[in-house]
């Protein structure tokens, strides 16, 4: 049970006392049956028998021969039969209403009169008690993801699970205000041994959880403010196709029948990069004869063999770091290395080194264009590191796919896509001169079969799937895209990107 200690400011009722104490319980640990408000002068517990009824009982404890102490018996004694005033060991204590009897409504007239005899403490310290501890039932929360379309569920100390839908988050009472027990007693139950106690002593941890039958999801779970948190991303038994992805299913079977070089997908926290790789892996799977190595924290989607051999290691179990494992890989026969993500200069030299020796390397980036994604690359190194970097880049990048997650009209999501195919001399200029507008610019040439994100946005609303709007909102360059549903835009020739440098 956590203490707070609490500045309340001078309040000339205990009742006001305990609303500001609970209201901060709520916030951070749930909603307390019990409150207990302890200060230098005088301690004050309230208690309640339902969670959001009135308080029912109310219990003072004082120091006998305190300042406070004359006032308050004085006061005490005068309530008659609504309290209890009684001494032990030093201490004076004042039971509303007596103990045995009934709450009834004289008990916070009597609080007030109380209160009115001496001046309160503006500082107190702070806890709470009897939470609700009843199961979190995680079947009935996967069956709501499934239900909604969620793509996450938020569990929070004092609130209902919050709903990630369609980008929106949305409140669900299908279970009430939640407790940090019923939190952290979750955590307990669907993390392993090794993941509990990281989570004991780093105060957060990731890992996959499956419910058979509905799905899987990647669960972190973290402190804050003293209390636990989980947020579960809701992943699919079953791996979606390029179709039900609603991705160019020819460009990426494209992509999955490269049998070299680093294939990275890119985008914003939340814009389906998972689901994006695991759609790439799974036709490797079932269309190649390879053998498929996946590194990743924590494993997402689970791939079964099937024409190809898959060995998925997760990172804290089967391997200590991205950097050791992708150096490991290349001594365990792979064909395709799925990286999770790049995020450190160690990681992202190994996995040029496996993409230019032979291997096909897929991996994620946090990146919000395909055209920067080599200056983001660059960014891990030290400066006198980078123009190597740039020139291995040139050698090992196949293509860069970066995906924004659009609405659709009628509801639902639809990806963007802008793909930087490494097929033309301009475009590798650009990267080894680390100039995204060269890049970008190259991306447009007419030999080359990149495209930009207001290409395909303009293809989107052609079709009737997204509106303008959305699209104007999604685009790189507004203006671009204005111009391309008007018909009027001329790519730029490369020549006036050299000359504006």
């Amino acid at each position: 049970m956590n203490e707070f200690v609490l500045g309340t400011g001078y309040q000339r009722n205990l009742a006001d006392v305990v609303r500001i104490g609970e209201t901060h319980l709520r916030r951070v640990e749930g909603v307390p049956r019990k409150v207990t408000m302890r200060s230098s002068a005088l301690d004050f517990i309230a208690e309640r028998n339902d969670f959001e009824a009135p308080w029912s009982a109310f219990h003072l404890r004082f120091r006998s021969d305190s300042p406070l102490a004359k006032d308050l018996k004085q006061a005490a004694s005068e309530l008659g039969d609504a309290c209890e005033l009684s001494e032990k060991d030093a201490f004076t204590f004042v039971d509303c209403p007596r103990r045995g009897a009934a709450g009834n409504g004289s008990v916070e007239a009597a609080l007030g009169t109380l209160s009115a005899a001496v001046r309160l403490p503006e500082i107190w310290r702070v806890s709470g008690g009897n939470y609700r501890v009843d199961p979190i039932s995680i079947e009935l929360l996967f069956q709501a993801m499934v239900q909604y379309k969620a793509s996450d569920v938020h569990l929070s100390p004092g609130t209902c699970p919050v709903f990630r839908i369609d980008n929106d988050t949305r409140s669900s009472e299908l279970i009430g205000p939640l407790s940090a027990m019923q939190i952290r007693d979750l955590i307990r139950d669907i993390a392993s041994d090794q993941y509990w106690k990281e989570f004991e002593e780093s105060r957060q941890t990731s890992f996959n959880f499956h419910q058979v039958g509905l799905g899987y999801a990647r669960v972190s779970a973290f402190i804050k403010s003293g209390a636990p948190h989980c947020t579960l991303r809701f992943l699919p038994e079953i791996i979606p196709s390029f179709d039900e992805l609603h991705i160019p299913p020819d460009t990426m079977i494209k992509l999955a029948n490269l049998h070299r070089g680093l294939l990275l997908v890119t985008g914003m926290t939340g814009s389906g990069k998972s689901t994006t790789c695991a759609a790439l892996v799974d036709w490797i799977n079932g269309h190649r004869n390879a053998h498929i190595l996946t590194i990743e924290n924590p494993i997402e989607y689970v791939h079964s063999n099937r024409k190809s051999i898959i060995s998925q290691r997760s990172l804290g179990v089967d391997v200590d770091n991205f950097n050791e494992a992708v150096r490991g890989a290349l001594r365990h026969d792979p064909d395709v290395i799925l990286i999770g993500e790049m995020r450190d200069p160690d990681t992202i030299r190994a996995a040029i080194s496996a993409a230019a020796t032979g291997h096909l390397v897929i991996s994620t980036l946090h990146a919000n264009s395909a055209s920067e994604v080599v200056n983001r690359i660059v960014s891990f190194f030290d400066p006198v590191e980078r123009d190597l970097v740039k020139l291995q880049l040139r050698d090992a990048l196949q293509c860069v796919i970066c995906q924004r997650l659009v609405p659709m009209v009628g509801g639902g999501r639809i990806p963007a896509l802008e793909i930087l195919f490494n097929d033309v001399k301009a475009i590798a200029d650009g990267i080894i001169e680390g100039d995204t507008d060269h890049i970008r610019v190259g991306m447009q040439q007419t030999v080359s079969h990149s495209f930009l994100f207001e290409q395909y946005l303009h293809k989107l609303v052609k079709q009737g799937l997204i509106t303008q709007a959305r699209a104007q909102e999604f685009a790189t360059d507004q203006s671009m895209f204005d111009q391309i549903q008007m018909g009027t835009y001329s790519v730029p020739r490369l020549d006036s990107v050299r000359g504006a440098h």
